[in-house]
Parts: structure tokens; sequence; C-alpha cells
């Protein structure tokens, strides 16, 4: 479910009522904990935060005209979703997500390669969610990202 909107507000404002409160509120926790440098948008109508051209002027591979993605936050039909590149990218981050998610909620983990998705509004652990945006920062996006690229 991509949105037409082209600002974050605009998208929040056309949420349904029981996912507002929720994008709100990870939004506020992901701008809280978001190391400096990274910088919100919106793409692919989603919610997403990226490195932005003046820190990394080649951009996205796919589309150089595109800043570097790294994060995006979307309500899709069924369910919120967090896009994190991150937790992709890295086996050690992505296995400290688990076991501190395993922790940190009574539901079982719905994730793939990038995506965690979250059914219920009330089943989203925000400290935690707030904890992994902290651990990477641009620089170190950025890096992990090229050494991909070389494989």
């Amino acid at each position: 479910m991509q949105s037409k909107a082209t600002t974050v507000d605009e998208y929040i404002e056309q949420l349904p009522d029981e996912r507002k409160a929720a994008m709100k509120k990870l939004r506020a926790i992901i701008k809280k904990h978001l190391p400096k440098g990274f910088q919100e948008c919106m793409g692919y109508g989603m919610m997403g935060y990226v490195v932005p051209h003046s820190k990394y002027p080649a951009g996205y591979h796919c589309n150089p005209k595109d800043p570097l993605p790294f994060l995006a936050l979307a309500s899709q039909k069924n369910f919120i979703a967090l896009y994190h590149m991150g937790i992709y990218s890295d086996p050690k981050l992505l296995k400290w997500f688990q076991e501190a998610h395993a922790k940190a909620s009574t539901k079982k983990l719905d994730m793939g390669k990038s995506c965690i998705r979250y059914k219920k509004p009330d089943d989203i652990p925000f400290e935690l969610i707030g904890e992994l945006v902290s651990k990477m920062t641009p620089d170190e996006w950025i890096a992990m990202y090229e050494k991909m690229l070389k494989r």
C-alpha cells in the first residue's frame, strides 16, 4: 500500500484513526533515538529515514537521484511495518534484535529480511524500537552499505 502523500505529516493524517496514535508514537521514538545525520522524508510511499546526498553524494545505487535509504515506516493493509536495513545487513544486530524482542514482547516476532511486522499497535515494543534505531550511525551504515555493494 503506497501512499501518495508528499510529507510525513500528510501521510500520518491520511492513516486510519486506529493506526494514527501508534504511527505518531513510532515516529517520535525514531526521531528521539536515531543518530544525527539521518534525515526524515517520504520515499516509496512510506515514511523514510535516509542518509541525505549532503552526507553521501553517491545516493542509492538503484537510483542515485535518491538518498541512501536506511529505515522506513509504513501502515500496510494488515500491519504496521518497520523496514530496517541495518538488521538486514548486520547479522550481529539481527541476532541482538531477535533476542531483545523475545524479552520485550510476549508476541512471536513476525519479520522478513528487513521488515518487522506488527498486526496490532498494542504489540509494538516502542522502547525496543528506539534502542534498535540508535544502534547504527550514518557513517556505520554507509560503510556497511559500501561493503555489501562490493560483493
